[in-house]
């Protein structure tokens, strides 16, 4: 009786950067975990071709964009003696019989590896593994190589051309999942943005805010919260129409991203030309800088660079919009008790409302709300 193997993989964190690559159709499929999936396909590989040793190996697409001599390849899962070694350890691209494959995206069978060209004896020298054969094919995504599956030694003779054809049927599988696995996050990701501008919607903004209060309770940190309101906007749209105003939102959408570089922020467009922005972290001082920020790039900013259909001839916006920003902090401007939807209301409304001191102020400039004691 064929024992399953012990499959070992990366924690579902370290295989994130394996799969922020795109895909160019978008299906409502449920939520998959790629590291289930890597056993049970290593596992069921090693039904039909027992083998005393497996794995799976995938590249990062920002290295394959990078260039040069080509990327490393990841050891995501694997199973036998060398296991808990190779797993999440690279082989580059350019070595052995997993980056033939990789190159060339042919299987590959090796049954005499000492006179094989091909073989990479690197793993062997670091251990007491003596690798007598391979059986390797690519995985792909869309027509481009992404990784390889490969087995090691097997029980039981040496691997033939059947056994290729077994395991390109497993690669074959794996390439729908991966593809699958591409189109249920990109669907997911869709329904999280806003259609004009790209930036989050108001539904993903008030689920995001809802998890980074509970964690700030956890934690005992900040949360800062920006309001953003365009100053002068109805004067584009009443001068140059709302196809030109929507155009506005969208470049005001890539400025905003440009300027706010704090990687646990969240962008979101709140609904016509009012923005938010949360900063995890962020004290009152830290966000107001922020502020100033978004403030200062849009004074500089010229929109609607070019030509476009719906105009005559050129366009250029310089030095009409500003903006208006208010500033709340939990838990500096509302207290750490209630519920959290009540302390998220407060601290909308706290930034809200400074946002509007803002514009009555004269705009173009941030206001921080009034803390508890004020």
């Amino acid at each position: 009786m064929n024992h399953p193997p012990d499959v070992k993989t990366l924690v579902q964190k370290a295989l994130e950067p394996h799969l922020e690559r795109q895909r160019y159709t978008a299906l409502t499929i449920p939520r998959l975990d790629l590291g289930p999936f890597l056993v049970e396909i290593l596992s069921k590989a090693n039904d039909f071709v027992p083998s005393e040793a497996g794995s799976f190996l995938m590249d990062r697409p920002g290295d394959r964009l990078a260039g040069g001599e080509g990327p490393d390849l990841y050891f995501l899962a694997a199973f036998g003696p060398s296991a808990d070694s190779v797993l999440g350890r690279t082989l580059h691209s350019s070595d052995g019989v997993v980056g033939r494959v990789y190159r060339t995206g042919e299987p590959y069978l090796m049954v005499n590896p000492p006179a094989d060209r091909h073989f990479c004896d690197r793993f062997d020298a670091a251990s007491d593994f003596k690798t007598t054969g391979v059986v390797a094919v690519p995985i792909r995504i869309e027509h481009a190589v992404c990784g390889v599956l490969e087995l090691v030694n097997r029980k039981s003779g040496s691997y033939t051309s059947q056994d290729i054809g077994i395991l390109e049927v497993f690669g074959a599988y794996t390439s729908v999942f991966l593809e699958n696995l591409l189109d249920a996050r990109k669907a997911s990701e869709m329904a999280r943005r806003d259609d004009l501008s790209g930036l989050y919607n108001d539904r993903f903004f008030h689920h995001r805010l809802t998890e980074d209060l509970v964690r700030a309770d956890v934690r005992g940190s900040e949360v800062a919260l920006l309001f953003l309101d365009l100053d002068n906007f109805k004067a584009v749209n009443d001068s140059l129409g709302h196809l030109a105003g929507s155009q506005v939102l969208k470049e005001f959408a890539v400025l905003l991203s440009q300027v706010v570089e704090a990687p646990e922020a969240t962008l979101a467009r709140y609904g016509g030309d009012e923005f938010v922005v949360i900063l995890p972290g962020f004290s009152a001082e830290a966000a107001s800088k922020v502020g100033e920020q978004i403030c200062e790039a849009l004074r500089g900013a010229t929109f609607l660079r070019g030509s476009f259909t719906w105009a005559e001839g050129p366009v250029s916006l310089r030095s009409v919009l500003t903006v208006s920003v208010g500033v709340a902090v939990y838990p500096v401007h509302l207290p750490r008790t209630g519920s959290t939807d009540l302390k998220k209301n407060l601290l909308m409304r706290a930034a809200d409302l400074a946002m509007y001191r803002a514009k009555d102020e004269g705009k173009d400039h941030v206001v921080v709300a009034p803390t508890l004691s004020s």
